[in-house]
């Protein structure tokens, strides 16, 4: 018999074993049923932390097997197969958590992937990463969003998801566990790998990949789509194509077919051409060229989604693991924290919340400055960040944007033009990667700071009244935000918070359609946007289970 039980203690019990094995038999009596602790196995399934009403405690899961043994963790892991030039492939472009995972389910199906990353591979995307602080230099190919592993690699490995319906995120963690994750992400109730820990995770899962036939090329930039016109009765009716919220439903001849990818060598100049029919988009959230190249090709297949953008907003740890633990804080782990508020019916909430972390240089390129958060495995940095942003709908940008952007034929680009404004302003706010700054306190009064408490941001920080250069209907539903906040989160208004600025890619502005059910771009036959780029899915979990399943539904259609 297996049967899963619930049992708390407190912080100081974790270690009692005795105690945990009479909570456990507690628990199934309760539920009729009886056994004896020598026929009684456990298997840890998850903890969490209660830290509500000032009473600290920890849930613990666990998984009981009467009479049976536990499952070997390893023989859950997936079967891939060896292929060859001789098997079918699929292209994949981006070797982020939605291309990685793609390809390694594409293996299950015995079906060859050909990934090709912009970026190089992680040793070498270390280097540049630290030139961004040291020197001030934006590698526009590789850097903390772009290169081997994709925008999380760099920047905490959060592994955390609400996404349950999307796909088995048991099933990624337990990949992520036989690459050498540490495997208590299979327990914690907010699972986390560190930065300083996913480079060799994503490593060995690129050495699986070819070592079972599969081909990378890094330092490949896509540049173009070579692209026919479709065959109707094969793919697409007018019922087919998605109505557009500005667009009436597009006629089904203008559904293209892809055929192939037109790449350079980042490093070479050279042009690389690659005969497709099958390419899964993996590209991110920052890849704005390709947005662009897809508005030039189809238009249509693009839309304005939901976005938002905000600051980092860090405190010292201690100050957040007080409020958190209400001053028990001994032998505790950094404190994390959710918060959310309405404010003119848009929400303003946390974002990837780094407990013990450090706040980093995230720009895709030298024009423009970005932030953005990460934690080491261990957590333990002097500070804790979160960004802080607020909700940006399509009908929030400015009608500048839309113009140009109807100007360049798609008017769906027209939050990413907003984004891309406000970066660059905040580089001419900042000085090299120094990013503005500004204390919470001196925001919420409207002045410029004149002193900073020390800051884990390492390219360095500028003294700047943010509510001179970001837009009003994001700093004004900020600062309401920031005080609506402090109400359930009583010292989160602090002297000691440090704003710094901007937060502007914790997802993209723009959707590329797909079918609901084969997950194929509805104008573009052969291409499956996956992951952050698409616009369905947002950290690693969900980009990676995304990545499965267009993998799967490809292996369907072949």
């Amino acid at each position: 018999m297996i049967k899963e039980v619930s049992v708390t203690i407190q912080p100081e019990d974790e270690k009692n074993a005795g105690l945990i094995n009479h909570l456990v038999v507690k628990e199934l009596q309760k539920a009729g049923i009886k056994a004896d602790k020598k026929e009684m196995q456990l298997e840890f399934v998850k903890k969490s932390i209660d830290a509500r009403r000032g009473n600290l405690k920890y849930h613990l899961k666990y998984r009981v097997f009467i009479g049976e043994k536990p499952e070997d963790f390893e023989k859950k892991v997936p079967l891939w197969k060896k292929v060859d030039e001789r098997s079918e492939t699929v292209t994949i472009i981006g070797s982020g958590p939605a291309g990685l995972f793609a390809a390694l389910k594409l293996l299950e199906y015995g079906i060859r992937p050909i990934i090709l990353e912009r970026g190089c591979e992680t040793s070498q995307r270390k280097k540049d990463i630290a030139a961004i602080s040291t020197k001030d230099l934006v590698n526009e190919n590789s850097n903390y969003c772009f290169g081997e592993g994709g925008a999380g690699t760099f920047s905490d490995g959060k592994l955390y998801t609400r996404s349950n319906k999307r796909g088995n995120i048991d099933g990624i963690l337990g990949i992520l566990a036989h690459f050498g994750a540490d495997k208590k992400i299979l327990t914690d109730a907010h699972p986390h790998i560190g930065t300083d820990k996913l480079p060799q995770v994503i490593n060995a899962i690129r050495n699986k990949i070819i070592e079972l036939g599969g081909q990378f090329y890094f330092n490949t930039c896509v540049m173009d789509f070579e692209l026919v016109p479709a065959q109707k009765d094969e793919f697409a009716t007018k019922a087919d194509i998605l109505t557009k919220n500005d667009f009436a439903i597009k006629d089904a001849d203008d559904v293209l077919e892809i055929t192939g990818v037109v790449a350079k060598n980042t490093l070479t100049g050279e042009k690389i051409g690659f005969k497709t029919k099958r390419v899964i988009l993996a590209t991110g959230h920052s890849a704005s060229d390709i947005y662009e190249l897809i508005a030039k090709k189809a238009p249509g297949a693009l839309e304005a989604k939901t976005f938002a953008v905000g600051v980092r907003v860090e405190h010292p740890r201690s100050l957040i693991d007080n409020i958190q633990y209400h001053g028990r804080t001994d032998n505790m782990p950094a404190a994390e924290y959710r918060v959310t508020a309405q404010v003119e019916e848009r929400g303003v909430y946390s974002f990837c919340m780094c407990p013990g972390g450090f706040v980093v240089p995230s720009a895709s390129g030298p024009d423009e400055i970005v932030v953005n958060g990460m934690s080491a495995s261990g957590r333990n940095s002097k500070w804790s960040n979160a960004a802080i942003v607020v909700e940006i709908r399509p009908e929030d940008i400015p009608e500048k944007h839309r113009i140009e952007a109807e100007k360049m034929g798609c008017a769906d680009l027209a939050g990413l033009l907003f984004r891309t404004e406000i970066e660059r302003k905040a580089k001419a706010n900042g000085k090299g990667q120094a990013a503005p700054a500004q204390m919470m306190v001196d925001f919420l009064d409207n002045k410029k700071s004149v002193e900073f408490p020390p800051t884990s941001y390492t390219a360095g920080i500028v003294s700047s009244n943010l509510k001179e250069w970001m837009p009003e209907i994001i700093t004004r539903r900020l600062a309401e935000g920031f005080l609506a906040i402090n109400k359930n989160m009583k010292g989160f208004v602090s002297k000691q918070a440090l704003l710094i600025a901007p937060e502007t890619r914790t997802s993209t502005p723009v959707r590329i359609v797909r079918n609901k059910e084969t997950l194929e771009c509805n104008f573009i036959k052969g291409l499956y946007p996956a992951g952050e780029g698409s616009g369905y899915s947002g950290g690693i979990v969900s980009s990676a289970m995304d990545g499965e399943k267009i993998a799967m539904e490809i292996a369907k259609s072949l």
